[in-house]
This record gives structure tokens, sequence and C-alpha cells, in this order.
């Protein structure tokens, strides 16, 4: 867990024993006691809210080259190959990438995993695609044993003419990242992108 980690989870925390204040006003019928600290609560968040999206509008988006590692806490992937499926005939004129991805558990103890992560692929136009459902493999929420590596290789059905095609990896809309300033799941962030080179 990094600092703005921790600062959200201060927050939260924070936030919770404010509610509980209020709440404990309200029963005691002193409105104006739980009026001044509701509003405190929401001064605190909107200045929360506020630094994070002038972080997120501000920051330049951040590129990961292939063969670096991005890491979640203990977990690192690293897009290690690229490759155009040919021979794979698709009667809307999509085209089949496969994605190799190195996971790494850096962590000394237990097998573990990034359990919420996704990836998906964007080009220059800013259109995105999943990863196709129907392939299976190696999963990029495989659990990995502590200081061991696998490979995950995600393929990804996208246009005909998508050039300029970057990987992202993500833990989804709905999770605490997107508070967290400064993370690329944050609300408005650039995420961050490793370009493909097709």
């Amino acid at each position: 867990m990094n600092f703005r980690e921790l600062l959200l989870l201060v927050l939260v925390g924070w936030t919770a024993v404010g509610a509980g204040g209020v709440a404990v006003s309200v029963a005691r019928r002193e409105h104006s006691k739980a009026v001044r600290h509701s509003l405190w609560i929401v001064a605190i968040w909107a200045l929360h809210v506020g630094t994070l999206l002038s972080v997120s509008l501000m920051q330049p988006q951040k590129v990961v080259a292939t063969g670096h590692d991005q890491c979640f806490d203990e977990m690192c992937f690293a897009v290690t190959d690229v490759q155009e499926l040919p021979g794979y005939l698709i009667d809307d004129g999509s085209r089949l990438v496969r994605v190799s991805v190195r996971i790494s558990n850096h962590g000394k103890k237990k097998r573990q995993s990034e359990g919420l992560l996704q990836a998906y692929l964007v080009d220059r136009q800013g259109r995105r695609w999943a990863e196709s459902a129907a392939v299976s493999g190696v999963p990029l929420t495989a659990r990995v044993a502590a200081g061991d590596s696998v490979i995950s290789q995600p393929v990804f059905k996208v246009a005909k003419d998508a050039t300029g095609l970057g990987l992202v990896f993500t833990h989804g809309r709905w999770q605490p990242g997107v508070l967290v300033i400064g993370n690329s799941d944050s609300l408005f962030h650039k995420r961050t992108v490793v370009w493909l080179g097709l």
C-alpha cells in the first residue's frame, strides 16, 4: 500500500467516525452540531475529489516500455511479446492480436494474485477492445507462487483498420482505485499504456 492509498483509507476511516458523530448528534437532537459535522465531511471530500481531478487532468500519460514491469503491490506485469494471429478467418474483417504478459510475484511468502486485474487494447483513435472471452489459458488473475513467474497470453479481437495499438491494465471502474490521487484508474486520469508497435 502506497501513501496515496493510505491517505484514502484514512479519509474513509475519518468519514466513518464523523458519520457516527453526526448520528449521535441527531439522536441527541443537537441538529446544529450534526449539520456542522456533516458540512466538514462534505468539505473534506470536496477537497479530496478536487485534488484528485486536478492531478488527473494535469498529469501526462505514463508510457511503460515493453519488457518493463507495472507493479500493483507485489504483483508485477510486463508485456514481453505481441503477435498478430494470421490464418484466422473472421467474417467481420477484424483481426486477432495475442499479447504475452509475464506475471511475477515479487513477494517472499505466499501465492497470490491481482484478483481484479483486466486488460484492454486501445488504438490511436481512442477505440477500445476487451480481451476475447472465448480464449482460454493462464488468466491475468492467476495465482503465482512467491518469487515465481508465469506467462499469460490474452487475445483481443480488434478492428481491421486499428493502428498504434497499446495495452492498458485496469482494475475496472467500481473499485477504490478510482478515488486514489494519481492512480492510473482514478477519475479522468490518462491510463498508463504499453505501446505494442502494431
